[in-house]
């Protein structure tokens, strides 16, 4: 089974993943660290030196491949990904795919964000609370009705950890 964890950036996606890929013993792979090994360049350089519209093909391309693995992994996806070209398609229509949309409002992830604001090139340029804000808010609203296609939707906001794996898995028995 792949497991594929879709929301916006600071939502858990890596973090969790990680954590429920052990729970279930499946291996974790984050779809922005699996390009970079391939591609041999950071998406940062990627962006850079090919362009965004390259990215986001050869995002694609990977997403499909491992789509088509027989491995157990839980697979996270990058806050854009299933914005971009088929992707969420490819998601829906693969049988052994469980999409779960790790759901965060918008005060929870600028608060979340407003510390990793330097590590996260989208929003370093960013100057305050408010700025950061309106530029989340319009990137949900933009992106929401695809992650909303996700097969499972769980809420993170003032949830632990623990409580989000052990609702994570409640889905998957």
């Amino acid at each position: 089974m792949i497991i594929i964890l879709i929301g916006y950036m600071a939502s858990g996606k890596s973090t969790l993943g990680k954590i429920l890929a052990k729970k279930l013993t499946y291996e974790f792979i984050d779809l922005d660290e699996y390009i970079e090994i391939q591609e041999k360049l950071t998406v940062k350089n990627i962006f850079k030196t090919k362009g965004e519209l390259y990215f986001r093909k050869a995002e694609t391309f990977y997403l499909g491949e491992l789509l088509n693995t027989k491995n157990n992994i839980v697979l996270s996806l990058g806050g854009g990904t299933p914005c971009y070209g088929n992707n969420m398609e490819m998601i829906l229509q693969s049988d052994l795919v469980k999409s779960f949309y790790l759901k965060a409002s918008l005060p929870h992830l600028v608060d979340k964000l407003k510390e990793k604001k330097n590590s996260r090139p989208l929003i370093s340029h960013l100057e305050t609370e408010e700025e950061l804000m309106e530029f989340i808010g319009k990137h949900l609203f933009e992106r929401s009705p695809y992650y909303e296609m996700a097969h499972i939707k769980v809420s993170v906001d003032d949830k632990s950890k623990k409580e989000i794996i052990k609702e994570l898995q409640s889905f998957l028995v």
